[in-house]
């Protein structure tokens, strides 16, 4: 385990010497032998570990176990220590997550303000092999692109994984062959989880019934993507030092070269461009990414809404990703206004229940040929019937009995002129999910849930 694990830090290079590296210590097998291994190494790698514990505020008596086991460890292996309470549950429910995630947000929030405090370099936590197999499944079953069946990445930024090549039983094997203890969180056996039912429930019936190696080959089938991934980003890097364009602006590329790449090459730049405008990747999805390609074969002027403030705009000859200019005859402060939308898409299966509240709607994603926008209401805007005719948004609020002075201020997701969405009241007859439908797409007003609450 000790040259094991050596040998993957140096592969991946993932400290340097001197280096100063806050240790996450949960106080169960897989960080408890994450510390012991690293103070084992501290001395031939020459860096210095500070032990970080996070008490999430959940299971009781337990969790307090848990921090007076990590604190005794940490001090016997005189590591410095500190723990830092916080309440997931309080977190979750303010900003719609699961205690799960909530946790993790935290975790990581907390290890950032420590190496900030302490002035240290990296931070090491302990996501092990059969981590990485769930996490590829996980990114697999919700739907992903190569970047999510690469899974965990040993190195990412500040964050170092120096276990990610070992399994859950060679650690277990390692710290019983040392005589050292370590703590068992309840929850882990608990199927409230996703993670815990891929642990307990999927991967174990995969072994069992298809293949004994199933694990290991999605670890490899993992690592090919992860290679795959790396070469196709750096295939778009140098299709953007050719014909990229960076200005105050925003992001832009020439549009008639990138037309004759590969499709998947034209994700890549795409997908690069906005998350270089956003400054992050996070929220940025696939649709995002498909529907920004799009723009290539529409129309000079056509454009869509993107995270962040951002919009994608097609001119004579660029694609551009820039912040949101409002339009004069719109007013800033109103412009502002515009409602965030989460927005996923995914293969619909024939009976699938369609949710049914307000602020939540599925649509016909293969009917969609054009570039989506939220925006207020223009003249010429329009919903289909059920007959298959055509109505005006202004008819549809006169009919509605919606006042006069609240008709413009009602967000709308078009397609053109073609609105999908009234939102808050009703959805154009022509997007609906029938039974030719093959992939849905999502979108919901953010702060809201599928079930309307």
């Amino acid at each position: 385990m000790y040259v094991k694990t050596l040998d993957y830090i140096r592969q991946n290079r993932m400290f340097a010497s001197g280096d100063r590296v806050i240790v996450g210590l949960s106080g169960g097998a897989d960080s408890v032998c994450l510390l012991v291994i690293l103070d084992e190494l501290k001395k031939e790698l020459n860096i210095e570990l500070k032990a970080v514990h996070v008490h999430h505020g959940l299971r009781g008596k337990e969790a307090d176990r848990d921090l007076g086991y990590a604190e005794k460890l940490s001090e016997s292996l005189g590591v410095p220590f500190v723990c830092v309470h916080v309440d997931a549950a309080a977190y979750g429910k303010e900003h719609g997550l699961s205690e799960e995630e909530a946790g993790r947000i935290l975790r990581y929030e907390i290890f950032e303000k420590e190496r900030i405090s302490w002035e240290g370099t990296k931070i090491a936590v302990a996501h092990h092999a059969d981590d990485q197999a769930e996490t590829i499944l996980y990114h697999l079953f919700r739907g992903t692109g190569l970047r999510g069946l690469g899974g965990i990445r040993p190195v990412r930024g500040r964050i170092v994984r120096p276990l990610l090549s070992s399994g859950r039983d060679e650690i277990v094997a390692y710290l019983e062959e040392k005589g050292i203890s370590y703590c068992e969180d309840s929850t882990n056996a608990l199927m409230d989880y996703k993670r815990n039912r891929l642990r307990n429930l999927i991967i174990p019936t995969i072994k069992e019934q298809i293949n004994e190696q199933a694990a290991s080959n999605i670890l490899h089938a993992g690592a090919l993507a992860a290679q795959a991934d790396a070469y196709l980003e750096k295939q778009a890097l140098k299709i953007m030092s050719v014909y990229g364009k960076r200005t105050e602006g925003g992001i832009g590329i020439s549009a008639e070269p990138l037309t004759h790449e590969d499709e998947i090459i034209k994700t890549y730049v795409i997908r690069q461009m906005i998350a270089e405008a956003a400054g992050t990747e996070k929220d940025i999805t696939s649709v995002h990414v498909e529907m920004t390609v799009r723009l290539l074969d529409l129309a000079v002027g056509s454009r869509i809404s993107l995270p962040y403030a951002l919009e994608a705009v097609r001119n004579y000859e660029e694609l551009w990703i820039k912040k949101k200019k409002t339009e004069d005859h719109v007013d800033k402060d109103k412009a502002d206004l515009l409602p965030s939308l989460q927005i996923t898409s995914f293969p619909y299966k024939k009976g699938q229940e369609i949710p049914k509240n307000r602020y939540t709607k599925w649509f016909d994603y293969d009917k969609i040929k054009g570039a989506l926008s939220v925006r207020y209401r223009e003249t010429g805007d329009y919903i289909t019937l059920a007959d298959g005719g055509r109505k005006t948004v202004k008819a549809f609020m006169i009919d509605e009995k919606i006042p006069k002075e609240e008709r413009g201020e009602i967000p709308l997701v078009a397609e053109d002129s073609h609105i999908l969405w009234i939102i808050g009241f009703r959805i154009s007859e022509y997007y609906k999910i029938t039974e030719d439908t093959h992939t849905v797409l999502q979108i919901q007003l953010d702060g809201g849930t599928t079930d309307g609450r």
